[in-house]
């Protein structure tokens, strides 16, 4: 650390990140912005009476009016020609929209700003690929034409929320040598999972499939948790322990990559993900809650399900359509992009920096902006790394055939056209 004592620009930007923390503590974005448990019941009631009555949210009044200040004096004090202080100003733009997002809750406005925050439907795919509604489409066609025979039997049986507490924590407790994330059972939970740096909750009474306790693991645990307590291991960027609103995308794309390169994802995964997406879109465009409730119903998911799913939709917005919580436009969004990301590293030898984006939780604009600072120890590596991502040579392979399949043009493929073996002529 004597050279961060001894670099004036890095001991003001810590300063100035140690501010940020402190202004940010009650800007909790998705905490405050959810619906109470409580809200299910009644709706559910009024479906089975065949008469659906629009749930009714009523969200507390905030004012970061004090807080907003504060960031706006972070952002002017912090030199954007520095790494740390185009950090910092990145930061505070972020944070302050989900301050007056919070402020807006239960108004159209949230739509707005949540899309500036997430992007929406409609926002393209990284490397002006199509519309990421029409990605989420694609996953959704795919699913409905697979034969759910082709289940292996284990992976129809359903495993209880205690059952999966007990393999979940045994899990963990492997691979950390100790009791670092502890998995408890929350009644009170809307989603069936939610997790924190050190804490994963499952609701009770939930039945979870043979892929969840994989997706848990490598999704949650290993990538949301690991981010945010190898983020409390920095000394000169704290808020890279924070679930900034400008990562969320990096975040997700990471932790949907990490089920994907350890095979954790399955096609009703990736179809969970898309109809979220559809589901977005279609409130942006005037369905209320009860229509977005049927969809979800009608792809599939059970009341209990379609409620959890619909309500993700509907975070902060009226139930009665025309805004949408775009925060799920970026699990596909994300995973192309982290996808890419990882793909370019490796083709210009820089795999290390991948490493980085687990020691807090940072963009992948960050990962390269800040690697000098990460070079010079000035910021800490990660004290942990998931498995997949220690094993460089089993990355880098499945990364190098990905480069080259990607060359391979589907629509000029027809019967027969790669025959697996030739004969001579």
């Amino acid at each position: 650390m004597n050279a961060v004592a001894s670099d004036p620009a890095i001991t003001h930007h810590a300063a100035l990140d140690a501010r940020l923390v402190k202004a940010v503590r009650g800007i909790r974005l998705l905490t405050l912005a959810s619906w109470p448990a409580s809200t299910q019941a009644p709706f559910l009631d009024s479906v089975a009476r065949g008469n659906p009555v629009l749930p009714r949210v009523d969200y507390p009044k905030h004012d970061f009016a004090d807080a907003r200040r504060e960031l706006a004096a972070i952002a002017d004090a912090a030199d954007a020609s520095h790494p740390l202080g185009r950090y910092l100003r990145d930061s505070v733009q972020s944070w302050e929209l989900a301050a007056r997002l919070l402020e807006a809750l239960g108004t159209h406005e949230v739509d707005a700003l949540s899309a500036q925050l997430f992007g929406t439907p409609e926002q393209a795919m990284p490397g002006n690929g199509p519309a990421t509604r029409e990605a989420a489409r694609h996953f959704i066609d795919i699913a409905q034409e697979l034969d759910h025979e082709l289940l292996a039997p284990e992976e129809q049986v359903p495993v209880s929320a205690v059952a999966l507490q007990l393999q979940l924590q045994n899990d963990l407790d492997d691979f950390f040598d100790a009791r670092v994330i502890s998995v408890e059972l929350d009644p009170a939970l809307v989603a069936k999972a939610a997790a924190g740096a050190t804490r994963i909750r499952l609701r009770s009474g939930a039945g979870f499939s043979a892929y969840d306790r994989a997706q848990l693991f490598h999704h949650e645990a290993l990538v949301h948790s690991l981010t945010a307590l190898n983020g409390r291991e920095q000394t000169v960027l704290p808020s890279l322990a924070l679930s900034s609103p400008r990562t969320t995308a990096t975040q997700e794309g990471l932790a949907t990559f990490a089920e994907q390169i350890t095979g954790s994802i399955d096609i009703q995964r990736l179809k969970r993900v898309s109809l979220r997406i559809e589901a977005i879109a279609m409130a942006r465009d005037g369905a209320d809650f009860i229509a977005v409730f049927r969809y979800f119903r009608d792809a599939g998911q059970t009341p209990e399900e379609s409620f959890a799913s619909a309500q993700r939709v509907f975070r902060g917005v009226p139930t009665s359509g025309g805004g949408a919580f775009n925060k799920d436009t970026v699990y596909l969004r994300g995973l192309v992009s982290v996808h890419t990301f990882f793909r370019q590293m490796l083709r210009d030898e820089k795999l290390k920096t991948c490493h980085w984006l687990f020691a807090g939780k940072m963009t992948l604009d960050d990962a390269q902006t800040l690697a000098p600072l990460f070079e010079a120890g000035v910021l800490a590596p990660p004290r942990w790394l998931p498995p997949w991502l220690q094993r460089a040579n089993g990355l880098a392979g499945a990364l190098a055939f990905s480069l080259f399949a990607n060359r391979i043009r589907m629509d000029r493929v027809g019967d027969g056209a790669l025959p697996l073996a030739s004969k001579d002529r």
